[in-house]
């Protein structure tokens, strides 16, 4: 059976787990956006940081931030699942993307790996949520997010109407100590 949003709400230790990773299934009362040619988008959830999940009628998954970013992060519920549990910075890791360079989300990946790597929490996380669903590990999550994001051709626009960015930012892991120092 493939992985859908109600498949996994259902199971609410996975839920609870993937809160742990700054996933929460709870969508906004309200939307604060639109996309263009879908009528009522369908928020399957959102981040601590206001940022909105959207499942698209594709079935592609839609990550709008609440500063104005976003793109389609993956193909379909259950590579967002994957996205999530392997890669639970994957925010990071396009906001040090140098502008869209698979190279340096690659680099940022590993540096943020570092800094989790003895996180008894996350890779505790990581185990229940892929063994509760039986999830297959991802391929290449970084590949699969740049993949996505590259491809993003949604248009999602503000309330009042301005058009938001790729989630692409222009830093890269050189222009953070930690990150660059973890990366040596």
């Amino acid at each position: 059976m493939p992985l859908t949003p109600e498949v996994l709400t259902a199971q609410g230790e996975v839920v609870a787990w993937l809160e742990s990773l700054d996933v929460s299934f709870a969508p906004d009362e309200e939307l604060w956006f639109s996309i263009d040619g879908i009528e009522i988008p369908r928020q399957i959830g959102s981040d601590a940081s206001g940022g909105a999940f959207v499942l698209l009628p594709s079935q592609h998954v839609l990550y709008v931030s609440s500063e104005g970013r976003a793109g389609i992060i993956a193909e379909s519920f259950e590579a967002f699942i994957q996205l999530v549990v392997a890669r639970p910075y994957w925010l990071d890791i396009l906001k040090f993307s140098a502008g869209g360079d698979l190279q340096q989300m690659r680099r940022a990946a590993d540096a943020l790996e570092a800094t989790i790597e003895n996180e008894e929490d996350v890779n505790e996380a990581r185990e229940e949520i892929r063994g509760r669903l039986g999830l297959p590990e991802a391929d290449d999550p970084v590949g699969a997010l740049y993949e996505a994001v590259a491809a993003s051709d949604a248009i999602v626009r503000a309330t009042d109407g301005s058009p938001f960015t790729t989630l692409f930012n222009r830093f890269s892991i050189d222009n953070n100590p930690m990150l660059r120092n973890a990366a040596a």
